[in-house]
C-alpha cells in the first residue's frame, strides 16, 4: 500500500508552530500597550555583528571604524596580536540613581569582535581614539607591507 505524502501539510505544521512561539512570546514579554518590546532586543542580535566596522587599506596604514554609541573610551579595549585586531567592550545600562526603569530597549551589550588584517602591520604605531560614537584604530603598515613605487629607467 502506497502512502501519499503531503509537503504542503509539513509547511503548515512548521508555522503554525512558528506562530505559537511569536504568541507565546507576546503573551510574556508584552509591556501591556500592545508593542512588541522583546523584537526590539531579540531579533536584531540573531543575525548582526556588533559593533559594525569597515576596515580600510589607505596603503601606508589600516584604518578600522567602528559604530560603539554611548561607549566611551574606558568601555572599549584594542589589542593586535600579530595581525589580528581584536575590539572588546562592554554597553551598561545603568541609569542615574533613584531612578526606576520604566522601558529599556537599549540591552546590555558585551561584546568582542576579531579582525585578521589584510597585511602585516607595525604594531608600536597604533593608535585608537572614541568620538562621538565612532571608534577609530589606525595601525602604520610594517615597512615590507608599504607599497614602494619604482622608478623607471630608459637603457
Amino acid at each position: 500500500m502506497l502512502t501519499r505524502w503531503n509537503t504542503w501539510s509539513d509547511f503548515e505544521d512548521m508555522f503554525s508552530a512558528m506562530n505559537q512561539l511569536r504568541a507565546y512570546m507576546d503573551r510574556v514579554f508584552s509591556d501591556g500597550w500592545g508593542s512588541r518590546p522583546w523584537e526590539a532586543r531579540v531579533l536584531p542580535v540573531l543575525g548582526s555583528t556588533w559593533p559594525r566596522a569597515n576596515v580600510l587599506d589607505k596603503g601606508s596604514a589600516i584604518t578600522l571604524t567602528a559604530e560603539v554609541p554611548g561607549l566611551s573610551d574606558k568601555d572599549v579595549n584594542v589589542s593586535l596580536n600579530q595581525d589580528v585586531l581584536t575590539l572588546a567592550g562592554e554597553r551598561k545600562t545603568d541609569g542615574p540613581k533613584g531612578y526606576s526603569t520604566h522601558r529599556q530597549e537599549r540591552p546590555e551589550v558585551k561584546f568582542s569582535r576579531s579582525f585578521t588584517l589584510p597585511c602585516r602591520v607595525n604594531p608600536d604605531s597604533a593608535s585608537a581614539t572614541v568620538k562621538n560614537g565612532i571608534l577609530t584604530v589606525t595601525i602604520e603598515k610594517a615597512a615590507e607591507a608599504k607599497p614602494r613605487q619604482i622608478s623607471v629607467k630608459a637603457s
